[in-house]
């Protein structure tokens, strides 16, 4: 991880919503950019992952942006930001792991067909009545 902290910026911005006067002169929300396309100290595989795991905070450049403004002063926030980085970093360094196809077992398909069969008959019972006498 200590690689990843050189190729991050941070930049200060103001934060939005509630703070009073504050709010409008001190740029406390801090704005963490990681260029994930041209990173060297991530594996292509995990570069990938992080990239999907990103979503909506990725740019077309290939940019991360984690934007955090929870706390109201700077360090905090960057440490929040920081922090967020390295979670979804951690998170993308976990392979998948593998699905194996399987076969439903003949009682769990008799299971399934039993269930199937006795809601059938509950929808059929909802039926009104039909005249005999007609």
């Amino acid at each position: 991880m200590q690689s990843l902290d050189l190729e991050f910026q941070l930049e200060y911005i103001r934060a939005s919503g509630p703070g009073g006067q504050n709010v409008n002169k001190v740029a406390t929300a801090v704005q963490l950019r990681f260029d994930v396309e041209n990173s060297h100290s991530l594996p292509s595989d995990v570069k990938t992952r992080l990239i999907k795991l990103a979503g909506k905070r990725m740019t077309n450049d290939g940019v991360l942006i984690i934007e955090a403004s929870k706390y109201r002063t700077q360090e905090k926030n960057r440490e929040d930001a920081i922090d967020r980085l390295k979670e979804l970093v951690r998170k993308a360094s976990e392979k998948p792991k593998l699905r194996r196809k399987t076969r439903p077992t003949k009682t769990s398909k008799e299971a399934r067909l039993k269930g199937k069969k006795k809601r059938g008959e509950i929808k059929k019972n909802r039926e009104k009545p039909k005249n005999i006498f007609e």
